[in-house]
């Protein structure tokens, strides 16, 4: 769908600075030195309210959902974008490649391009929908493409 690594790393800078939320490390693992859960989706100031949807499995909280994981899943989304992207046989939303892998997969669903401004927007706008956050995004997206390409 002509998804862009910059994307996905500006989406992972916002949601988690690289799986160094709280002071975790992401290991040679690929799996946070300790887990990476958000704040309770209670419908304060800025927040969804998100009931449980996966009993605590994921995020240990069997009232609301929190998302998990460096790209901040919430547990019925990675439940249904869940992927292995790392080979063990199994999807962890807290192991960057499994993570990144089902990011991908969401931002993509439904033949969304986006390599195209309104696929790029749309997509980004449902992992998150906040224009603040698309246009966060999409400042450090570019900031990595270009510092890649030697601009």
């Amino acid at each position: 769908c002509r998804l862009s690594w910059a994307t996905l790393a500006g989406i992972g800078r916002i949601e988690s600075n690289h799986g160094q939320f709280a002071g975790a490390r992401l290991g040679g693992d690929g799996r946070p030195s300790r887990p990476i859960t958000g704040v309770p989706l209670d419908g304060s100031a800025g927040v969804r309210r998100i009931p449980d949807t996966d009993g605590g499995a994921y995020d240990g909280d069997p009232t609301l959902d929190r998302a998990v994981g460096p790209m901040q899943f919430i547990p019925s989304t990675w439940h249904r974008w869940g992927s292995d992207g790392n080979g063990d046989g199994r999807g962890d939303p807290q192991q960057i490649d499994d993570a990144a892998l089902a990011a991908g997969r969401y931002l993509c669903a439904g033949g969304r391009d986006m390599g195209a401004p309104a696929g790029w927007w749309a997509g980004v706008m449902s992992y998150n929908n906040s224009v603040e956050y698309a246009q966060k995004v999409f400042g450090l997206a570019d900031g990595y493409a270009r510092t890649a390409a030697g601009a």
